[in-house]
């Protein structure tokens, strides 16, 4: 069950992180998604606060990631 849970919620968090149109929108959106996806997940191993940072990272960097493909920096 918790494997199906976290695998559900990464999977809403990185169709998310593509809303936007600024780089801060999607770096804001990749990080807020990331916090609260991380504080699920770690009130599932009973440390919430540590999830939501991980999370907030995890996010920030999707959402960078995600505006500098959408840019076309990241072209063969």
């Amino acid at each position: 069950m918790k494997l199906l849970t976290m695998t559900l919620v990464l999977t809403s968090v990185l169709a998310l992180v593509a809303c936007g149109s600024t780089t801060t929108s999607r770096v804001a959106t990749g990080t807020g998604m990331g916090a609260a996806t991380g504080a699920i997940v770690g009130s599932l191993s009973a440390n919430a606060g540590r999830g939501a940072l991980i999370g907030a990272s995890v996010g920030a960097l999707g959402g960078v990631l995600v505006d500098e493909h959408q840019r076309g920096s990241f072209s063969n």
